[in-house]
């Protein structure tokens, strides 16, 4: 490239950056702003001390049973008391808390298909064992009310989940249980109204970060059901979710970021995973303590970072690591991710949607941004080495070199070039496609986002946006395997579970911070919704 084609193409970015700013500005400008209900304590905000003492002494062999244990009487109360019997040579920690708390232990479901039972018939019986009914919360409950029912994953998990919950619903419209969807809606627009974002689950010590920002998909997903007006009943939930993610984005000088906005050079704005909190995750103290002595780094940088990736919903994987094998090299705020970009783009697209019938310049402003961060994603996430998408480096200023399943986030949501299509789908078959679906990464590491895991949402979104570029051979190649092994696990012991292990055969997935955990929401709904668009793959699909 000679250095006048070279300037020409720098002038270009630098005004789509400034244009792509501008439409950003405005539509901020013209949000409502509204300040959400105050955060309620947490578990360690109510404990103190007692709280460090119970989760790095093991009291539980899971962090998170201490997080969503209810005390018998008020947290002031319990705390004094401990204080003032801690110290005694008798005292018994273990007795204290069985004493001062009701404590719920997940424990393996009783819940088994019937033989001969059809994995269909079984999902949609499974809908009623991981409903929850909006009842009122015990006092000093640390789950957070919600107005409608709602489905849970199972298992450990046993509140509603942001990203979850859109493949959750994707098998409720399979099963014909379409008022779910609603509701489900319902509770995701409750909470962004309350709190100002969807948190991570309904829980306290979730509230400082969110999910990937799947709530503008829920919102397309039902309005294909129920039709356009969808957009309006969702539209101020929508705007608010958009002011969350691009908060402080207005005041950012090139090279600049703040939360969850990252300025490049060049004064594009992108966005990145976040959490407003630099301590241990609740639910995962022990570990997350653990993690940041092994890493010699400051503890309070490698804090946000662990908590950065549980807000990516990839936690833990080798694309937030630096040295891509070891968790104390993580360093997840350094990177810009292609999935949550994509999302954003998608929530732009249905915001300008949403505003189509009552402010056409607010549409079009929307519509804007949307394209603007489509030429965003194409010129920063794309790896030409990789024939891939990937997340962005802005302290290299260049993709990344970790290939993982999130290359297929810009097909699924039509953001990709025809070219980018054609190249990402020959890399997906050769270094992503295993015997039982697509690997989550090409590393094996011990981390449940890594090999030889596959996990539901990855296989739909690829499935999907292979189909989108006309890559249907590939998508069903990959549909057809992974229902194989769904159902493989299933005839061996009447379960769905949270990951498979793709590489080897009838084997769950292993790795990460907790068991495998049966139920499972999302696997359910992927799979269900799977089953429907591709009925010849269900040959052999019932119980012994």
């Amino acid at each position: 490239m000679n250095d006048r084609s070279m300037e020409l193409r720098g002038r270009r970015r630098s005004s789509l950056a400034l244009l792509y700013c501008g439409y950003l500005l405005g539509l901020l400008a013209a949000g409502c702003a509204m300040q959400p209900a105050s955060a309620p304590a947490t578990p360690s905000e109510l404990y103190g001390e007692l709280f460090h003492d119970v989760q790095t002494q093991g009291v539980f062999a899971d962090s998170k049973t201490f997080v969503d244990a209810i005390p018998k009487r008020s947290p002031a109360d319990v705390l004094a008391d401990y204080r003032k019997r801690k110290d005694d040579p008798s005292f018994d920690l273990r007795a204290f808390v069985a004493q001062e708390f009701v404590v719920s232990i997940p424990v393996e479901t009783a819940y088994r298909t019937r033989p001969g039972e059809d994995v269909r018939t079984h999902i949609d019986r499974l809908w009623k064992v991981l409903r929850r009914e909006p009842v009122p919360e015990p006092p000093n409950s640390t789950r957070l009310p919600l107005p409608r029912p709602y489905i849970v994953p199972g298992g450990r998990f046993n509140e509603i989940y942001y990203w979850d919950s859109y493949f959750t619903m994707l098998g409720l419209k399979a099963s014909g249980e379409v008022q779910l969807i609603r509701d489900m809606c319902d509770n995701f627009a409750h909470l962004i109204e309350r709190y100002g974002h969807v948190p991570n689950g309904n829980r306290t010590y979730y509230l400082s970060r969110s999910q990937p920002p799947f709530f503008a998909a829920m919102v397309e997903l039902l309005a294909s059901i129920d039709g356009h007006e969808t957009y309006a009943r969702y539209r101020d939930a929508l705007r608010r979710e958009y002011e969350f993610w691009m908060e402080g984005a207005a005041a950012l000088e090139p090279g600049e970021t703040h939360r969850r906005v990252v300025r490049l050079a060049d004064g594009t704005i992108l966005n990145r995973y976040w959490d407003d909190r630099a301590v241990p995750r609740e639910e995962s103290y022990r570990e997350d303590i653990a993690t940041a002595q092994a890493s010699g780094r400051n503890p309070q940088e490698v804090y946000r970072h662990l908590r950065a990736a549980a807000e990516s919903g990839w936690d833990f994987s080798s694309r937030w690591f630096a040295d891509g094998r070891t968790l104390s090299s993580i360093r997840t705020t350094d990177l810009v991710p292609v999935d949550l970009n994509s999302l954003l783009f998608q929530l732009e697209l249905t915001l300008s949607r949403a505003f189509e019938s009552s402010s056409a310049a607010l549409s079009e402003r929307y519509r804007n941004a949307a394209r603007a961060r489509q030429d965003a994603v194409r010129r920063y996430f794309w790896n030409e080495r990789l024939g891939a998408f990937s997340d962005y480096d802005r302290q290299a200023g260049a993709p990344t070199e970790h290939l993982t399943a999130a290359t297929a986030v810009p097909l699924f949501f039509g953001i990709a070039s025809d070219e980018q299509a054609r190249a990402t789908a020959q890399t997906i078959r050769v270094q992503l496609l295993a015997p039982h679906g697509l690997r989550t990464t090409t590393v094996t590491t011990g981390e449940q986002w890594d090999a030889p895991n596959g996990w539901a949402p990855l296989q739909w979104m690829a499935i999907e946006g292979l189909n989108r570029y006309g890559e249907r051979a590939l998508a069903a190649e990959i549909a057809h395997r992974w229902i194989a092994q769904n159902i493989a696990v299933f005839q061996r012991t009447g379960k769905l579970v949270e990951k498979y292990d793709v590489v080897n055969a009838d084997v769950g997935g292993g790795g990460g911070e907790y068991p495998l955990q049966d139920g499972f929401g999302w696997t359910n709904g992927v799979l269900r919704a799977l089953l429907e668009k591709y009925p010849q793959t269900s040959v052999g699909s019932r119980m012994p």
